[in-house]
């Protein structure tokens, strides 16, 4: 099974339109960029999605994914489903995967789509293939949102989806123990009501007994990535980690 992190960047991503901050500099000089949120889960030759972001169509051309079979949404906000009509024009319809409240709220934007909506309930372990989800709430106000729990072949991966650390008990009990942990962290520090900074996310990291951690959804307040890697577990588009081959240290395909 393959994981790969399609977008690592927050809602503008990096570089900012019209910020010339030492970061969004450092990206145009050199060429790098976070892109949005979006995660490829990849097995027996089926692609499954969580999220669709704003830059899905230039992220599937890259690392050449032709075909979708399922999508997992996890908030209505746009810079997690927007991109969804990127591939549906053209390859038609396909499951989606979500709570019947975040449903509801992105169907508001896609109505013109008829997509198969797939209903699930939060805690409700379901399969997708050969792999195992089970949605869990998280705290990313005002809208409803979840992480997802990915189980295959005796893994565990855990990708918190955005929030802040006001995550539920019976969400952190889910999350105990994963190999792989995707975790939100919008900044270095500070506070953020919808989002975890650095800080707070590997001290969840850490409670939950993470074997890897890999830091997502990060904004242009980190410093470039060869100066932020020297001191936080950074994730980076397109990284890929590759699960099966026997031993913790193999899965590691970064």
């Amino acid at each position: 099974m393959i994981i790969q992190l399609l977008g690592t960047g927050d809602s503008p991503g990096t570089p900012v339109l019209n910020c010339h901050c030492k970061t969004c500099e450092d990206a145009r000089k050199n060429g790098w960029e976070r892109k949005r949120f979006s995660i490829l889960v990849k097995n027996a030759g089926k692609v499954i999605l969580i999220d669709t972001s704003p830059d899905l169509r230039r992220q599937l051309l890259d690392n050449g994914i032709e075909k979708v079979d399922a999508v997992i949404w996890t908030h209505p906000h746009f810079d997690h489903f927007g991109g969804f009509s990127e591939f549906y024009r053209v390859q038609g319809n396909v499951d989606v995967y979500t709570t019947p409240q975040i449903h509801e709220n992105i169907g508001k934007y896609m109505h013109f789509l008829s997509y198969k909506k797939r209903e699930v309930n939060i805690f409700e372990r379901f399969p997708i293939s050969d792999i195992y989800f089970t949605l869990f709430p998280v705290n990313h106000p005002p809208v409803d949102a979840v992480g997802v729990k990915i189980e295959w072949n005796g893994y565990k991966i855990v990708v918190t989806g955005d929030t802040n650390i006001e995550i539920p008990e019976t969400s952190i009990d889910e999350m105990l123990n994963p190999d792989l942990f995707v975790v939100d962290a919008i900044a270095p520090s500070g506070k953020f009501k919808k989002h975890m900074n650095a800080k707070e996310a590997l001290s969840l990291a850490e409670r939950v007994g993470a074997k890897k951690v890999v830091l997502t959804h990060m904004g242009h307040f980190f410093p470039p990535p060869k100066v932020a890697i020297k001191y936080y577990p950074i994730g980076e588009d397109y990284q890929t980690f590759i699960f099966g081959k026997g031993t913790l240290d193999e899965f590691l395909g970064d």
